[in-house]
């Protein structure tokens, strides 16, 4: 079945335009609520959502769509996708809803589904909700129809269950930390919960006003945290996107961390101490091969998997990992969360940084990255990885590299464009790979 609504990461796009309007919100509700109305019990979904404008109005809709057919809503308010897929599971109730667009700007907004186990959805029940959301939906009876009502502690049970993740012998006393927090979903509850644990805290986008959700801060516009860290002379920089479930770190020089060396950090203290599960992590195709070298030197696997941290997810619940994440800041540890969750990754790192007596360009860089080169190709059609010559240099190019480097060629799933990523020992090989690819895909377009 080919998909008008779910993507990668639940629904996804402009708001007040094709998928994502309040008309296509109340009709998720009342399939998502009809597909999850199982056994005789009062049924009940969460609802949280990060700070964009449009999420007052995406969340009236689905709290129409889910009471029309029978089901009890709570709604949290602003809370990272992490605590929504929380407190499902510790309330019990039948169905997650989280409305956000991530690291989108706020024109854009999203709907991310999660079970009653605090995981998100399968395949399976994904495209049983497609259909539903396509037909029209049976109506509860009048004394049937659902509540809904507002819950004022969600924010305190979210930092106190993130707080658990820290042994309870350590304290951040004595660190100052800057915090960005996107001007998004985590505005109050993670420089909340790193004060709690004892550090002085500067924190950026903390004040949203509905539209600046993600612009010029955040884990994917690092340049005013970089600031902040080297003019405040703090020991460390955070910063969340605008769901809160992805991070970046920023060292006391200013220098970038991101996923891969948080993983690597990550697994390193778990597998002294005997916690790492699986053999290994798992992460993506995207993931710097130093990572994976880094780790087979300390006898560990990387595993891959495709991009998105619901594929990688997958592969650790299949293959009994408990950690793994994404290049771009996703850290899922299934040992405290069900999800992606980016303020207790910061936490796992502070905690760190405060056992290793180290400061944090001393720590937190564990491995040298090889060069790696990513470029984007777009294409107005046809399909150019068929092309036979495009076929032809890339398999002249994964020969050129066997042994040193990776190859990584992939279709976007949401434009017309095609991923061409090479990393190997020689930056001159590898950019060289990639222009040449990349021109053969434009002449085959």
């Amino acid at each position: 079945m080919v998909r008008k609504f779910f993507g990668t990461d639940g629904i996804r796009g402009r708001t007040n335009q094709g998928v994502m309007t309040a008309a296509t919100a109340m009709r998720v509700g009342q399939a998502a609520g009809r597909h999850f109305l199982r056994g005789d019990h009062r049924h009940r979904v969460v609802i949280g959502k990060d700070t964009r404008l449009s999420g007052y109005m995406m969340e009236s809709a689905l709290v129409a769509g889910f009471t029309s057919v029978g089901m009890d809503v709570i709604m949290t308010g602003p809370l990272p996708t992490p605590a929504i897929a929380l407190l499902t599971r510790e309330m019990r109730a039948d169905l997650g809803v989280m409305i956000s667009a991530s690291h989108n700007l706020f024109e854009d907004n999203g709907i991310k589904l999660f079970g009653p186990d605090g995981f998100k959805l399968s395949d399976e029940d994904e495209l049983a909700i497609e259909t539903l959301i396509q037909s029209d939906q049976p109506l509860a009876a009048s004394a049937d129809i659902g509540r809904a009502r507002r819950i004022d502690d969600a924010r305190g049970r979210y930092i106190h269950a993130v707080k658990q993740s820290v042994p309870q012998q350590v304290r951040f006393d004595g660190l100052k930390i800057v915090v960005d927090c996107a001007h998004g979903a985590a505005y109050e509850v993670a420089p909340s919960a790193i004060w709690e644990l004892g550090a002085k805290i500067i924190t950026l986008g903390v004040n949203p006003n509905g539209k600046n959700i993600n612009d010029g801060v955040g884990s994917t516009s690092l340049d005013a945290l970089k600031a902040a860290v080297i003019g405040e002379g703090a020991d460390i920089g955070i910063a969340l996107d605008g769901d809160a479930d992805r991070l970046i770190v920023v060292d006391e020089t200013g220098r970038t961390v991101d996923g891969d060396q948080i993983m690597a950090l990550i697994a390193t203290g778990l597998a002294a101490r005997g916690a790492l599960q699986g053999g290994g992590i798992v992460a993506t195709v995207m993931s710097n091969l130093g990572l994976e070298r880094y780790l087979a030197g300390l006898g560990l696997t990387l595993e891959r998997a495709k991009v998105g941290d619901r594929h990688v997810l997958e592969k650790m619940r299949a293959g009994g990992f408990n950690v793994g994440g994404e290049q771009s800041g996703h850290m899922i540890m299934l040992d405290n969360a069900t999800t992606g969750d980016g303020t207790i990754a910061a936490l796992q790192v502070v905690s760190a940084l405060v056992q290793s007596g180290k400061k944090a360009s001393e720590l937190l860089h564990l491995f040298d990255p090889v060069p790696q080169l990513l470029k984007n190709v777009r294409y107005a059609g046809g399909a150019p990885l068929e092309n036979e010559n495009v076929q032809s240099v890339i398999a002249e190019a994964e020969a050129e590299l066997a042994g040193k480097g990776r190859l990584v060629i992939r279709p976007s799933g949401t434009e017309p464009v095609i991923r061409v990523m090479a990393e190997g020992d020689d930056e001159a090989q590898v950019r060289a790979i990639v222009e040449r690819i990349c021109a053969a895909v434009q002449d085959a377009a």
